[in-house]
């Protein structure tokens, strides 16, 4: 039976027989499977949207035993009365949040390009879009927080809006705040760089540092930013605070305002902090990201210093931890791991899942290792993926296939 599937329901297994509805010009040289998640992450990036698949065929697994479509689609289903985020596997609610980042970086896209064209921004599917993190960080952030530290390092401008706005989301959560409200903060940070598509190209993409002339021009995008925005029908107060202030600092060193002190409420505090945090963190093609605890120390001094709001970078380290989900770190054992779930109550003992051997310089059957049981096993140290000329797209798809 032929069917039609949006992109983001196709699973491993199903076979493709043509492309229903697409960005671009891709196309399918001949009927397959789907036989890992790179081939449905190549489709995403390619434009497409939709896609015809024939239910009728199997893929046989590395088991010898036959796994429908129909199977697939109930282990990674969206429907909540059949989910189970909690009992799920890390693998799947990996898989499951990465789903929901590629689909708002499509968002994110189609947004700047209707901006570039001069036409107002629709907000109803960017509320349905952070929502739909919204109830994945409030059922268990470690997914999304992990997708925000192996993303892919050349969609920067697209991934860091998502990226802020996931941050924001659970520095709220962890505060305690109203599903309402978080829905407000998440809206103005996934839009609060929308102004960027208004900047010359050969500014925003300059890859040598700026001149004083182009980093004046750069900054301007934060007022087209609230301009564009301000004409949102819809859009709240705070979703217009948090775009106009996401680069003022506590000492009236940022801008374009100069505001300082009480001039700054509590949100437009929190999103400086996840900006910077996030700016400092991401990979990109032409600048490597520092670790994560890296990036914590240097939120701390510039809390010290005054510039960040000391209580709201205490608060984002103790809700990402002080060893991130999807941070990389290298343990005593001489394993590199991935971190899945952080530990309240023992703050540098996460749980992880080792999978390379750094003395072989090789992949090893991955393993899961609560380190706080495990005691003769601690982390050395945390690093980047980099550093052992190793690519994160290549270590999520290796975890993922080992779950």
């Amino acid at each position: 039976m032929i069917i039609e599937k949006d992109i983001y329901q196709l699973t491993v297994g199903a076979f493709v027989v043509g492309i229903v509805r697409q960005r671009g010009f891709c196309k399918i040289k001949k009927t397959g499977w789907i036989r890992d998640f790179h081939a449905i992450d190549n489709l995403i990036h390619q434009g497409v949207m939709r896609v015809s698949v024939d239910t009728d065929r199997r893929l046989i697994d590395a088991q010898g035993e036959q796994k429908t479509t129909t199977d697939l689609k109930e282990i990674h289903s969206n429907d909540k009365s059949h989910s189970q985020p909690h009992s799920a596997s890390f693998s799947e609610r990996l898989y499951q949040a990465r789903q929901v980042f590629e689909e708002a970086k499509l968002l994110q896209s189609k947004l700047l390009l209707d901006i570039k064209s001069g036409n107002l921004v629709d907000l109803s599917p960017v509320a349905e879009l952070t929502d739909q993190m919204i109830e994945l960080i409030f059922d268990n952030s470690d997914a999304l927080a992990c997708i925000i530290n192996i993303r892919k390092k050349d969609d920067y401008l697209l991934e860091h809006s998502i990226s802020v706005s996931i941050l924001i989301s659970i520095l709220a959560n962890y505060a305690g705040f109203e599903k309402s409200l978080v829905s407000q903060l998440a809206i103005g940070a996934f839009l609060h760089d929308v102004g960027k598509i208004m900047i010359p190209d050969q500014i925003l993409n300059k890859t040598a540092g700026l001149s004083v002339n182009e980093f004046e021009i750069m900054k301007t995008h934060v007022s087209h930013s609230a301009s564009i925005i301000n004409q949102v029908q819809g859009i709240s107060n705070i979703s217009q605070q948090v775009v106009a202030n996401h680069h003022e600092k506590l000492n009236g060193t940022g801008y374009p305002a100069q505001l300082a002190g009480d001039e700054l409420d509590l949100y437009s505090r929190m999103i400086t902090v996840c900006d910077i945090y996030d700016a400092l963190t991401a990979q990109r093609a032409y600048k490597k990201g520092i670790a994560q605890i890296t990036a914590f120390a240097i939120l701390s001094e510039m809390a010290e210093k005054g510039e960040l709001d000391k209580s709201i970078v205490n608060q984002l380290i103790k809700s990402l931890g002080v060893f991130p989900v999807g941070s990389l770190v290298r343990l005593s054992s001489n394993k590199l791991a991935l971190v899945e779930k952080s530990n309240q109550s023992i703050p540098t003992r996460p749980v992880v899942k080792s999978f390379f051997s750094i003395n072989q310089n090789v992949f090893v059957k991955a393993r899961d290792i609560d380190l706080s049981h495990e005691l003769d096993i601690y982390i050395e140290q945390a690093v980047k993926a980099d550093d052992f000329d190793l690519d994160m797209e290549k270590i999520t798809e290796f975890l993922l296939m080992e779950g």
